[in-house]
């Protein structure tokens, strides 16, 4: 308690609304992924781990042991061709009995054998009505499990110059998922995600933030676009495309993670955590603004191979809720006056001095207050549920997705 006083006070002394600051992070909520409990493994193979989640009970229970314990990840995302089959009967309600409730729907658009020239690309209009049957599905599911996100990624592209026709491409794609927004309730949002490249070493259809913008302005205002971390090419601004999507109020979400080449997928924060909290620095000027926020989705994506996945993901949400409380500890007064004097020195000494704070006393007091666990992942390791996790469950076939 005293150290969370001194911290207040420092805090309060560089202008930041202390119980302003509390009352923001007892508002977060972290969605993390259903596969992410599952075995996973790279493009060589899967690699299972003692007591990885088969069912989709498993990943609902898993993911209710995180958020126990951080008190901030109370959604759970769905994978349709992973987890969900026709008996949802239940499902939402028992996530509930857990603690957690179903977040959101992801279809799969890229793993069938039709999909290898692409899903809602593809020359055969078959295969295209195939891809956009399957979303129409997810929608539905989405629907009897009160998700209001259709979460959207394509591996559609291609390998080399003249394999396809890109132009037509874009139409086909735009043509689908005009389709699939149509059927949506107005309850609910897609979010569409973009990739510079791989599995289409030529091209991707959606290879970055402004294709995706593009395509979510004519699909219409419930459509927007997805920032996924690990999707971006070394040296890329990410900031600067999170600041731009939110001035033009179409950020829809975030895929939390990072790459330190390409598409790693390893935690975020974890390679460059000063790029994470400048990211955050943009999203807490726009809560700060005065003309209203706009909704932001916050989802992990992520599936460990080498970490355990229950402690590995409370890591995540912890870095997470790190990174905001950070970004809340910036003093936005002196950095106006600093940015308006043109003082470089003092404006980059803002960010320098909320980045390093030590928030940790900030986080225990909010976390007690909330009834979580004070150091979430040193609670869960000493409460001895992964040894018993892994007793009982095993090494298990049928875990993982990609790769089984």
């Amino acid at each position: 308690m005293q150290d969370y006083r001194r911290l207040a006070d420092k805090l309060t002394a560089r202008g930041v609304d202390i119980e302003d600051v509390k009352a923001r992070l007892k508002r977060q909520e972290i969605e993390t992924p259903s596969w992410g409990y599952a075995d996973s493994g790279t493009r060589f193979g899967v690699f299972p781990q003692p007591g990885a989640a088969v069912t989709i009970q498993e990943k609902l229970q898993d993911a209710a042991q995180v958020h126990q314990h951080t008190g901030i990840a109370p959604l759970v995302a769905t994978h349709v061709l992973w987890d969900l089959t026709d008996d949802l009967d239940g499902l939402a309600e028992y996530a509930a009995s857990l603690g957690v409730r179903i977040g959101s729907t992801n279809p799969n658009t890229f793993q069938d054998r039709e999909y290898h020239y692409g899903s809602i690309t593809n020359r055969d209009p078959q295969v295209r009505e195939k891809a956009v049957q399957h979303m129409l599905d997810s929608v539905a599911m989405g629907q009897q499990l009160h998700s209001d996100v259709l979460s959207l990624w394509f591996a559609d592209g291609s390998d080399y110059p003249g394999q396809g026709d890109i132009r037509q491409r874009k139409h086909w794609m735009e043509e689908c998922l005009a389709t699939v927004y149509k059927a949506m309730p107005d309850s609910m949002r897609m979010l569409v995600e973009y990739k510079p490249f791989e599995p289409g070493l030529y091209h991707t259809d959606i290879a970055d933030w402004g294709m995706s913008y593009l395509l979510c302005r004519k699909l219409g205002e419930r459509a927007l676009p997805l920032v996924d971390f690990g999707h971006h090419l070394p040296g890329t601004n990410i900031e600067h495309i999170v600041a731009t999507l939110l001035d033009e109020k179409m950020l829809g979400g975030f895929h939390f993670n990072n790459r330190k080449y390409a598409d790693d997928d390893v935690m975020v924060g974890s390679v460059n955590p000063y790029e994470f909290f400048l990211v955050y620095d943009q999203l807490v000027a726009e809560e700060m603004n005065p003309r209203g926020n706009p909704r932001v989705d916050y989802m992990v994506d992520q599936s460990f191979n080498t970490k355990k996945k229950i402690p590995g993901m409370i890591q995540t949400i912890v870095m997470i809720q790190q990174t905001y409380a950070k970004a809340l500890c910036v003093d936005r007064n002196a950095l106006a006056q600093a940015q308006g004097n043109d003082d470089t020195v003092a404006a980059e000494q803002c960010l320098l001095d909320a980045f390093q704070t030590d928030v940790e006393p900030l986080l225990r007091q909010v976390r007690e207050e909330m009834g979580a666990s004070p150091e979430p992942l040193k609670a869960y390791v000493e409460s001895c549920h992964q040894s018993s996790l892994e007793q009982q469950r095993g090494i298990r076939a049928g875990a993982g997705g990609l790769g089984q």
